[in-house]
């Protein structure tokens, strides 16, 4: 989970960035990764921080549809924060590179190559996918009433790049956001 990188509108973080001691979300990686750390050296161990997994009939995607379908979406709070993303089925093919590629070891971030994208680039994209408008925005504080504590994660992003995740050879099905989209919504 990106949650683990501290939100910056400014930071660029990669699997060797620090992060995961600053609130409850990024706590909660650490822990999931310290219990899921075998003990010793014998074991190759892979650990995969994603993104906004997008995929068709669930998760984040499906609660966006349908205001952008009304023509009704558009960025969340300012929109300049970043949205890292990533295709489910990209999310599926690191992992399975990584079951495979003995040489795979280590965090690898679960991110788009495209990644960089921001809240309202990806408002604007989705938009696009489905021929609808895209820019009415949706205010910081309903995306507090509405989330409570999880909208720091809505509205504070972070810049994350796949850096080691494309050395290890990785070949992305949908490394840009436009393709990913129109898949998805298709």
């Amino acid at each position: 989970m990106t949650a683990y990188y501290q939100p910056s509108l400014t930071k660029e973080y990669d699997e060797d960035s620090p992060g995961g001691n600053f609130d409850f979300f990024s706590n909660l990686v650490t822990k999931w990764e310290a219990a899921a750390r075998l003990p010793g050296e014998s074991t190759r161990q892979v650990v995969v921080r994603s993104g906004v997994v997008l995929g068709r009939g669930g998760g984040a995607i499906s609660h966006m549809l349908l205001p952008f379908r009304l023509g009704l979406g558009g960025p969340i709070g300012s929109g300049r924060q970043f949205f890292p993303w990533i295709h489910i089925g990209d999310l599926a093919g690191i992992l399975n590179y990584a079951l495979e590629a003995n040489h795979v070891q280590g965090v690898l971030n679960g991110v788009a190559p495209a990644s960089t994208t921001t809240n309202a680039e990806f408002a604007q994209a989705l938009g696009a996918a489905l021929g609808r408008p895209a820019f009415i925005p949706v205010p910081s504080t309903v995306v507090r009433a509405v989330f409570g504590e999880r909208a720091i994660m809505l509205l504070e992003g972070q810049k994350v790049v796949p850096r080691r995740t494309l050395a290890t050879g990785y070949q992305y099905s949908f490394p840009e956001l436009r393709a990913a989209l129109k898949d998805v919504v298709a």
